[in-house]
């Protein structure tokens, strides 16, 4: 019982966590739309049916009835055809979505208010109103990040010695025990013991236990001077790290099958609560974007991975795209896992939501930057594609050819909004017949 509460509050915190997060990212929108001056009709949080909605001044704000995103409608988003009139200069299929969306986006626009229209805007001002969103979620991020690795902290290892070996034994060895004909461990040899905290190595401070690590898997067969740190005396210890072969592990964890010659010491750390300094955060919040950025530069690969997963046999990528339901299983799943370090519990499950959280906003900033409509990168790139188109007029001596027309645009911007439905589809059926699960 208590196992499905905990999977339970879990999946509302990722849930209301999803919900505010989309909510603040509309905010980033209406903010400095308002304060430039552009009428905003609505604030929407979710599509479909409304719930529930009030008037204030000449805005609307509501929530509707699925939670999938949001919207603010602005209006004049699109600028008239090049003959000024809201009509299409051809009676094409491509032609008469654009007019749809010139006519949608001036329907209210009321007398005299022309020059409240999105459109008319400077393009410094459209970018800062079309990035305040993508902006939002990374401030977001941040703050998050900051919250679970900084104030929170993470359990992590931490270069205090838990255990010294006592022999060096091969990688493919499934022994766990010394034997008379194994070596001795350099660690054990130099007379290193569980609980040293080490504080140097080879004249430089040590700082976590990956850098120390790294450091000793290098100097391999070198003599090494190091300091501990013992029963709160400073005790300096010279090792010599031995050449063995150990499994090659990718960047997930998982092992390769291949191994490598690195320095061995025979010391394992321990697990304690680590706290990421507030100055690394933009560093690891920076990791997170690149990771994100790399998922959407591959994205038709992932999708077919993904789909092979759902309707074949092969394994999910813990490390590939996934749904709303998808994140609702892993929130579930990390708020009722056990604690890793005994006797915070609380803290150690805030850690993990918060830190789930933080990397949803990563995504939303992310995907909302790729420079395609509907995505508010797309209409990002109309502007800053308007003032290349207008620095080549000048040097031209032509006259200004005004705004650019994104609603040419329209046509993809369905089709992108279509394989955005599909995609949602595909990752909703995978995380209910295939789900990523923690390991």
């Amino acid at each position: 019982m208590t196992t499905v509460l905990l999977w339970a509050a879990g999946i509302l915190v990722a849930a209301v966590g999803v919900a505010v997060s989309i909510a603040l990212h509309e905010v980033g929108h209406l903010l400095p739309a308002k304060r430039f001056g552009v009428k905003v009709v609505q604030y929407m949080v979710g599509f479909g049916p409304t719930l529930f909605s009030r008037r204030r001044g000449e805005t609307e704000y509501g929530v509707k009835a699925i939670p999938l995103g949001g919207y603010v409608r602005m209006i004049g988003m699109f600028p008239p055809g090049p003959d000024g009139r809201l009509r299409a200069s051809s009676t094409g299929r491509w032609a008469l979505m654009a007019e749809e969306a010139r006519r949608a986006s001036f329907v209210e626009v009321g007398p005299g208010e022309e020059h409240r229209t999105f459109y008319r805007l400077p393009v410094w001002q459209r970018i800062v109103i079309m990035f305040g969103g993508p902006f939002v979620n990374l401030l977001l991020a941040l703050v998050l990040t900051a919250v679970a690795a900084s104030a929170i902290g993470q359990p992590g290892f931490v270069p205090t010695l838990s255990a010294v070996s006592q022999c060096v034994l091969p990688a493919t060895s499934t022994a766990t025990t010394c034997s008379a004909g194994d070596p001795a461990a350099p660690g054990a040899a130099a007379g290193l013991r569980p609980g040293d905290e080490v504080v140097e190595f080879d004249g430089a401070p040590v700082r976590d236990w990956a850098s120390l690590s790294a450091a000793i898997r290098e100097r391999g067969g070198q003599e090494v001077d190091l300091v501990v740190l013992r029963d709160g005396q400073r005790l300096p210890i010279t090792v010599t790290p031995v050449l063995t072969e150990r499994a090659v592990t990718s960047a997930t964890g998982q092992a390769t099958g291949e191994t490598e010659e690195v320095g061995f010491l025979g010391v394992s750390p321990s697990i304690a609560v680590v706290r990421t300094p507030l100055a690394e955060v933009p560093g690891v919040v920076g990791q997170q974007v690149e990771g994100v950025v790399g998922i959407v530069v591959r994205l038709p690969q992932r999708l077919y991975d993904v789909a092979q997963a759902a309707f074949g046999s092969a394994p999910r990528d813990p490390d590939g795209p996934i749904g709303v339901v998808g994140i609702g299983r892993l929130a579930g799943e990390l708020n009722a896992r056990p604690a890793i370090i005994p006797g915070d519990e609380l803290a150690e499950r805030t850690s993990r939501l918060v830190s789930l959280l933080a990397g949803l906003n990563v995504a939303l900033f992310v995907f909302n930057l790729i420079p395609l409509l509907p995505f508010d990168g797309g209409h990002i790139a109309g502007a800053l594609w308007e003032v290349v188109k207008k620095a080549v007029f000048r040097l031209r001596r032509r006259p200004d050819p005004g705004p650019v027309d994104v609603a040419k645009a329209m046509p993809l911007a369905y089709g992108v909004s279509i394989l955005l439905v599909g995609m949602s589809v595909l990752l909703l059926y995978a995380d209910i017949v295939r789900p990523v699960t923690l390991q």
